[in-house]
């Protein structure tokens, strides 16, 4: 399911399309779920989702996805946030030809999360498990979001907008913050963020980062070996989020060349208050030819990985 939206063209399947599919795809496994549609998403003033489409023709969507059983083994949920690009020519900074080709899979992150929810649903896991997919694609229309901007988020926290192809943090942050709504004991976001960490990588291995302790890495590190969508876990030391404060906002949407993967999940970091770890397939997502499990196009990295790391911390609460 997750390869099959990933490789579905844009012009069959922007951010509402989307939404539709996977809505109707989790609700026949029992996952509940709820589609904002622009106005929800204008009312909650979540500044970000709404500057990267604001250079778009279609309408922004905030997907909820809920995987609750009457005797969960959690009392607070676990989170899963999937960046939903439906397709990223990098806004008014626009991508150079030699990578934009591919970005009808910069809603690869979303694909996972809407594939893991359902996955977990039908092998019945008792565990309580939220999806949250936001999603627009970011084009360079009239009324395009610019370098130099300064927007509000969800949170009110005011970013200064240094670069426009740095879109995909500014939908998820608004979604994180929102996360903390549901009191979460867990928080993991997955995107193709960088290519920071696809050139640290290659297709290999996933950038992991985050702040929740050694006992998830462990468990993440576990699922990716046996299902092989291996983790590599990066520094996320406090000085990185040194790199993205801004002197005339709180953060800026973008560091310097150095350290890219670990300075965006620094400002994904900003907008949560609980436990967090951020996942970058920014080189996993796709594949330019048949490698093993892996077909040529959409790999639907994550999918496994996460829903085996669900198994094993339901495993790990059973035994509480």
């Amino acid at each position: 399911f997750a390869r099959d939206l990933v490789n579905e063209p844009n012009n069959y399947l922007n951010a509402v399309d989307f939404a539709g599919i996977v809505k109707q795809y989790v609700d026949k496994t029992g996952v509940s779920s709820e589609v904002y549609g622009s106005k929800k998403i204008e009312a909650l003033r979540m500044g970000g989702i709404l500057s990267v489409n604001k250079g778009s023709a279609d309408p922004p969507t905030f997907s909820i996805l809920e995987w609750k059983p009457e005797n969960a083994l959690n009392s607070k949920p676990v989170v899963l946030v999937g960046k939903g690009v439906m397709f990223d020519t990098g806004g008014i900074n626009l991508k150079a030809t030699n990578y934009i080709e591919d970005m009808k899979a910069d809603m690869a992150g979303g694909a996972v999360v809407a594939a893991v929810m359902a996955a977990i649903a039908e092998a019945g896991l008792n565990i309580h498990v939220t999806g949250l997919i936001p999603a627009t694609d970011n084009r360079p229309g009239k009324d395009a979001f610019v370098p130099g901007d300064i927007i509000t988020m969800y949170d009110g926290t005011r970013v200064e907008i240094i670069n426009t192809d740095a879109e995909g943090r500014l939908i998820l942050a608004d979604a994180l913050s929102f996360a903390g709504n549901y009191d979460p004991s867990l928080v993991i976001s997955i995107a193709t963020l960088t290519g920071s960490a696809e050139n640290a990588f290659g297709n290999q291995a996933i950038a992991a980062m985050g702040n929740a302790g050694g006992k998830y890495f462990d468990l993440l590190r576990e699922s990716g070996n046996v299902v092989y969508e291996r983790i590599a876990e990066m520094p996320f030391y406090e000085e990185y989020g040194e790199m993205i404060k801004s002197e005339i906002a709180d953060l800026k949407n973008l560091g310097d060349k150095k350290a890219g993967a670990i300075t965006a999940g620094k400002f994904l970091e900003h907008f949560t208050d609980y436990p967090f770890i951020h996942l970058d397939i920014a080189g996993c997502a796709i594949s330019q030819k048949d490698e093993y499990y892996r077909p040529r196009g959409g790999t639907g990295t994550g999918v496994r990985l996460l829903a085996d790391f669900l198994k094993r911390l339901e495993n790990v609460l059973n035994k509480m």
